[in-house]
């Protein structure tokens, strides 16, 4: 299912799909079946409109990111966070043994700032290689240099290495907390991924509270043509998309009971 994941996304994601639906309309009309070639080339070029110059994705994104509201103190007391992985460049510090961050790292700066004022509190890092070719270390690994650079016992560490979906993180997580008592944690993860991640653990029976961060919209964005900016609203469609379908994608396969989880 993992692989079949990724190929699909490959084809799925917004470019990929306009490549796509080009090339069938020009090989349909080479084939002289013009009519339909020059529909699927012209869904190609709605595509890519839509993409590049409308706010439509971004919308979409900010809808994610609202689903669970943004934190606006901190708790009274931490006893243990789990932080998902997916905010390190996991191949340049495979080979580099740094700690370059992806547009994901608050995931890790909010997770030390609440280690330091929680002193008392554990950290459950759970992320391996999502990759195809499996060859990198992955988030947990890279974790523990992050961490102890800025002074955090290396024992506050529980290191979970071997997922490579936000459904296996879900599940050695529950393993991983089963054998060390630790409950109730909060769950850090970028906000526009904390629907599906919510919808998850709670399927699994595992309490968290949610602590989204890592916002990628303005929080009042609106639907218009968007003509400054082609390369961010591709990126950001691109996100909203792929947590889109994997909401969906996870409730078709039962492994949540809510298509949109809410609080």
């Amino acid at each position: 299912m993992f692989v079949v994941s990724k190929i699909f996304w490959i084809a799925a994601q917004p470019l990929s799909l306009a490549f796509l639906c080009l090339c069938l309309g020009l090989l349909l009309a080479f084939l002289r079946w013009r009519r339909l070639g020059m529909l699927f080339s012209a869904i190609a070029v709605v595509i890519l409109f839509v993409v590049l110059y409308t706010s439509a994705g971004v919308v979409q994104l900010q809808r994610l990111e609202a689903r669970f509201p943004q934190p606006t103190n901190d708790p009274v007391d931490v006893s243990c966070m789990i932080v998902l992985g997916g905010a390190f460049e996991t191949p340049v510090n495979t080979y580099r043994h740094g700690m370059e961050f992806s547009e994901a790292s608050e995931r890790f700066i909010e997770a030390l700032r609440l280690a330091r004022a929680f002193p008392q509190s554990r950290i459950l890092v759970s992320g391996g290689d999502g990759s195809l070719s499996g060859v990198y270390e992955g988030d947990a690994v890279t974790s523990e240099r992050f961490f102890m650079t800025f002074g955090i016992a290396s024992d506050r560490l529980i290191r979970e290495t071997t997922s490579r979906t936000t459904y296996e993180n879900t599940v050695n997580t529950k393993q991983v907390l089963s054998g060390t008592g630790l409950n109730n944690c909060l769950l850090i993860t970028s906000a526009f991924h904390m629907p599906r991640s919510m919808g998850l653990f709670r399927k699994a029976g595992i309490p968290v509270t949610p602590w989204p961060v890592d916002y990628r919209t303005t929080g009042i964005e609106t639907l218009r043509f968007d003509f400054t900016q082609p390369t961010l609203n591709t990126q950001l469609t691109s996100l909203a998309v792929r947590e889109t379908l994997g909401l969906l994608s996870y409730y078709l396969m039962g492994r949540t009971d809510s298509l949109y989880p809410a609080p």
